[in-house]
């Protein structure tokens, strides 16, 4: 049974017309055939397996850059469609009281702090003083013992 081989997904018609894989790329042209007798030449040999490993270096360098640039989106369009489909089947999410809401809205904020410590300002005796800044805008000393 004949068929269309563009139309056949896994084929490389399929993936090269479908945008999945790279068509015009000056590292493809070093893989077609050449059926060119050439007489033996040990230099010739070492030279073309180095530029074969260039190459085929050169080639996936530019298909995962390839691949980047066409995933690229991915990441938004799956945040859109699970907003969709949490907007969609609202109705099978557990309810949450306003009252459990409010305190919710009111602890977040006090519970979260600023971790960023300040260096010791003074020093009383061998004990360093370290503050540490609160959301709240407070400072909060701990002391170290060396």
């Amino acid at each position: 049974m004949k068929r269309n081989p563009r139309k056949l997904k896994w084929t490389k018609a399929f993936r090269k017309s479908a945008g999945k894989e790279m068509i015009v790329d000056s590292t493809l042209t070093f893989a077609a055939r050449r059926n060119i007798p050439v007489r033996y030449n040990r230099d010739l040999v070492a030279s073309t397996l180095k530029a074969m490993e260039r190459v085929s270096a050169i080639r996936a360098k530019r298909e995962r850059v390839f691949y980047k640039n066409r995933m690229a989106g991915n990441k938004e369009r799956d945040k859109a469609a699970n907003k969709k489909l949490v907007a969609e089947n609202e109705h099978l999410l557990p309810r949450v009281r306003a009252s459990e809401k409010m305190t919710q809205v009111v602890e977040e904020p006090l519970e979260e702090e600023v971790t960023m410590e300040l260096p010791a300002q003074r020093q009383r005796g061998k004990q360093k003083v370290k503050q540490r800044l609160l959301v709240t805008g407070g400072v909060e000393e701990q002391m170290d013992v060396d």
